[in-house]
């Protein structure tokens, strides 16, 4: 199945935690990581006052079920030190399933197309470079959305794809 993940970081070295996040789900047996969206910095949505994100989105091709997808990024999530005090607070790695091929779930655990997606620009961007033009299941075309309250700016190109 092809998935698409966002990345985000705001706690310590956001690019070098990004980096490891990817590293470490190509690690995953079940994971292969086929290519990475530049990485943007963005303004925070919502939660207290912070510093600002580094974000990015990764494609990848999995034969995990959801559920055992998101145990797979909760690993990686805890291996880099994630823990969650604040309602949308700093972190220092977040990793949210955003897309799985054409599945629309709804669960307890998981959502899937992410709920949010399409009011974040900071999802929204750096998608968009690598499907042009997506509909969410709902029928939303995200080349549509203009978020212009929240700022997105491009930072460094790609995320490294371990080999």
């Amino acid at each position: 199945m092809d998935a698409f993940l966002g990345l985000g970081s705001n706690v310590g070295e956001r690019l070098a935690t990004l980096q490891r996040a990817v590293d470490l789900l190509a690690e995953e047996p079940s994971i292969t990581i086929r290519r990475s969206s530049r990485v943007w910095e963005t303004d925070p949505v919502g939660g207290p006052e912070q510093p600002d994100f580094l974000n990015a989105v990764i494609e990848v091709d999995t034969d995990l079920d959801p559920l055992d997808l998101l145990a797979a990024i909760d690993h990686v999530e805890a291996r880099l030190g994630r823990f969650r005090s604040i309602h949308w607070g700093p972190r220092t790695i977040d990793i949210d399933i955003l897309l799985i091929d054409g599945l629309v779930l709804t669960g307890e655990r998981l959502t899937v197309p992410h709920p949010r997606m399409h009011e974040r620009a900071f999802v929204i961007a750096p998608l968009l470079e690598l499907i042009p033009d997506p509909v969410l299941p709902t029928g939303i075309r995200l080349l549509d959305v203009r978020l212009t309250d929240q700022p997105v700016r491009p930072h460094v190109p790609p995320l490294k794809i371990p080999s």
